[in-house]
């Protein structure tokens, strides 16, 4: 039996605030996080997220905080928010835009998080496919859009084996703010990538 034998997704409730916290933590964080290969603990120490953010999540009517459960047990997870901004024609300052420009409705990816030991196992792969059949289907979503920081070239390469492609926008890692992390080099930031959605 493997984890993606019996996957079932729900939304999240109240009473899962912890379990995701702990989930998003473990696969991001600390030695515990090296298991797998999504880890930021070469890059940033500190939290990567707590139940005040995850916890107003499951409340927002505008976003779905989607658990991929296995044998009852929850092995994934990633928040899917809607977004009905237009793309700009304009590149964030800083960059240059080379990426698809899709318009319409848009929803954002983000919080996601596998077990790091289940890594590397096709999980992944299928919470996103689910994220992103919902964000079309439920909100008529036409494109996700979604940010990696940067130096993460082994993440950027695996959402863009899955359609996904950088706009060439780029935002500022929020040095500072110790909710985010704290970093450990001073090169950090965020690197937008779109997949449109049919």
């Amino acid at each position: 039996m493997t984890a993606t034998t019996g996957l079932s997704f729900r939304a999240a409730t109240e009473a899962d605030v912890p379990d995701v916290v702990a989930l998003v933590e473990s696969a991001y964080r600390g030695d515990a996080s090296r298991v797998g290969w999504t880890t930021e603990a070469d890059i940033l120490d500190g939290r990567r997220t707590g139940a005040d953010e995850v916890a107003p999540a499951v409340l927002d009517p505008t976003t779905l905080l989607l658990l991929a459960e296995s044998g009852g047990e929850l092995v994934a997870c990633c928040l899917v928010s809607r977004a009905h901004d237009q793309p700009s024609d304009e590149p964030m300052a800083g960059s240059a835009a080379s990426g698809p420009e899709v318009a319409g409705p848009a929803a954002h990816f983000g919080m996601f998080a596998v077990r790091p030991g289940l890594q590397g196992s096709g999980l992944g792969r299928l919470v996103l496919a689910e994220a992103e059949r919902r964000a079309a289907d439920e909100w008529g979503a036409r494109r996700m859009v979604l940010e990696v920081i940067s130096v993460r070239d082994a993440l950027i390469a695996w959402y863009e084996r899955r359609g996904y492609a950088r706009t060439g926008r780029v935002s500022p890692f929020p040095y500072g703010d110790e909710r985010f992390g704290v970093p450990r080099r001073a090169d950090l930031e965020f690197a937008e990538l779109v997949k449109p959605l049919t």
